[in-house]
């Protein structure tokens, strides 16, 4: 039987109605602990009327007779998303994806960090989710999203939380503006830039970008590109790592395996490229041996050789992601006129070339390395379907001539 009292009451014993705000409490017996032999109770509080403790009291009693009671949790949102993140890095998760999850965890923590796990609402997950939402691009809340699920749902199955309030809640549809298409270069733009690294760029500019337009490779993945990996009889060009350098610090980089299955590939490569990179190999080749007492020797094409500014010599090691960023934003601030491309804006490039070359869409997620990639898609049904209208405004104008016969 619950016991129901209310808390904390400073009103007169002879007064017929609460008015210093006290709450409600019930107790209910829910066991007994089997190494004791004591009985175990279960306390709560915070019910603003007497009704409303005996109906909850009811439903826990309900709960223990049909074995379905969970004493929940009194952790916080923060302590057990720490617990699952180091479930999740002992798993054998790769460093970028759980520096990504720890992202995830610390935006989730701005809204629950010391909030108790089972005092999170559905209502209050989902309010914080649209304020996620009016903030940030949609696949960066889905991210988040996901990993709150994973959380959450670690707790369901310990025991220690009865409900999950991610269920039922869904990502609010992408607005329009989001699913407008990802910056690419035309070829006329593309040529331009090319021009601009090979006359105005720093040493290595011009091939570094000229093997990202020509390939769509990614850039962690240009910057462990190693000579081995160039196989100059067949114009072969083989991807079999990522570079994972976040603090850019350059003898704590690591090759890490490729982002999918799918990423590791073997692309074919324009003849001209392999000569440029050929010419590069033997320029490579006299720096090393120059600086031979200095130089990392790993076999890295995009080798650094160059010095930072007070910082002892670099020579050999990989170059950085920021670094290849940093030239190409100062290129492009040359363009006519200027643009706002990013490295990755040549990935996008190299696919609207090669859909405009005729190339099929599953031939292109192949040659980049994806087994299905949102933006990609967008990016060739943009331009086939442009190739598409051109082809039948030129059907059109033909036939009006056939016609006038």
């Amino acid at each position: 039987m619950a016991y129901i009292r209310r808390r904390g009451c400073k009103c007169p014993k002879d007064a017929k109605r609460c008015t210093c705000g006290a709450k409600w409490s019930f107790t209910i017996d829910i066991g007994t602990d089997p190494v004791t032999g004591k009985r175990k109770q279960l306390t709560k509080s915070g019910f603003d009327t007497r009704r409303d403790a005996e109906l909850a009291a009811i439903r826990a009693e309900a709960e223990v007779a049909s074995g379905t009671f969970v004493r929940e949790t009194r952790a916080t949102f923060e302590e057990y998303a720490q617990l699952w993140l180091k479930q999740y890095q002992m798993s054998g998760a790769k460093k970028s994806s759980i520096r990504q999850r720890d992202y995830q965890i610390r935006s989730l923590l701005r809204y629950f960090g010391k909030k108790e796990l089972s005092k999170i609402t559905r209502k209050n997950y989902r309010e914080a989710i649209l304020d996620m939402s009016s903030k940030m691009a949609r696949n960066t809340v889905f991210g988040i999203h996901t990993t709150a699920k994973c959380i959450f749902k670690l707790a369901v199955e310990d025991g220690d939380l009865k409900d999950d309030p991610t269920r039922y809640v869904r990502i609010p549809e992408a607005k329009e503006e989001e699913e407008s298409l990802p910056k690419y270069m035309e070829k006329e733009q593309l040529a331009e830039f090319l021009r601009l690294a090979k006359t105005r760029g720093m040493e290595q500019d011009f091939l570094v970008f000229l093997v990202l337009a020509y390939t769509g490779i990614r850039v962690g993945e240009l910057c462990v590109l190693r000579w081995s990996d160039i196989d100059f009889e067949n114009n072969t060009i083989s991807i079999n790592g990522t570079l994972y350098n976040p603090l850019d610090l350059k003898d704590h980089y690591e090759i890490l395996p490729p982002k999918t299955k799918q990423s590791r590939r073997t692309i074919d490569v324009d003849p001209w490229v392999m000569e440029e990179l050929k010419k590069h190999k033997a320029i490579q080749n006299e720096f090393r041996m120059k600086h031979r007492k200095t130089y990392h020797d790993a076999d890295f094409v995009f080798a650094r050789m160059d010095t930072p500014r007070n910082s002892p010599p670099q020579f050999g090691y990989p170059m950085p992601r920021r670094m290849v960023e940093r030239r190409m934003s100062r290129l492009v601030k040359m363009m006519n006129p200027p643009a706002q491309f990013t490295p990755h804006s040549l990935r996008h490039t190299h696919t609207s070339l090669l859909a405009e070359a005729g190339v099929s869409l599953e031939a292109i997620m192949e040659r980049l390395g994806h087994k299905n990639d949102h933006t990609t898609r967008l990016i060739y049904l943009h331009v086939t379907k442009q190739m598409k209208r051109e082809a039948s405004e030129k059907f059109s104008a033909l036939m009006s001539n056939v016609v006038k016969l």
